[in-house]
């Protein structure tokens, strides 16, 4: 089956690339979560606009991609959330609350789809999180949780 990503799928490719996958995995997986769609003459039309958006929001190159990892290392983040007494939060951190404290505390505007959560953020106190700014260049930022 021929599809056309219209959201970064890893392992796959990046918005606007025409990918060639298992029925099964593009019917059942990407096109229905909107990660992708059927490949048409039509559809091509959109490639241009899908390239254009990444464009717009996507880092250039890797010595900007280097830049904004070390100023990402320097950063610190603090985000304040609702926690019980027993420092255990009500819900957990999601990557749009990481991207917002990381703007409020100076640092780049991130993508919340690029940064990467290994365990699920529930509790006070510090914990690291990967943020992957270019295929080949990837920064960690250290984010306070506080009670507030």
């Amino acid at each position: 089956m021929k599809l056309i990503l219209t959201n970064e799928v890893s392992g796959l490719g990046a918005p606007g690339d025409v990918v060639e996958v298992k029925d099964g995995y593009g019917r059942n997986y990407l096109i229905p979560r909107g990660f992708a769609i059927r490949w048409t003459r039509g559809g091509e039309k959109q490639i241009e606009s899908i390239k254009k958006a990444r464009d717009a929001r996507e880092i250039r190159d890797l010595g900007t991609a280097k830049e904004v990892a070390g100023q990402l290392g320097a950063l610190k983040v603090k985000l304040a959330t609702r926690a019980g007494d027993s420092g255990r939060l009500f819900g957990s951190v999601t990557t749009g609350d990481i991207a917002d404290a990381v703007k409020a505390a100076g640092g780049p505007i991130l993508d919340r789809r690029r940064i990467e959560i290994v365990n699920p953020i529930k509790s006070v106190g510090s914990h690291k999180v990967s943020v992957k700014l270019h295929p080949e260049v990837s920064a960690s930022v250290d984010v306070e949780v506080v009670a507030g």
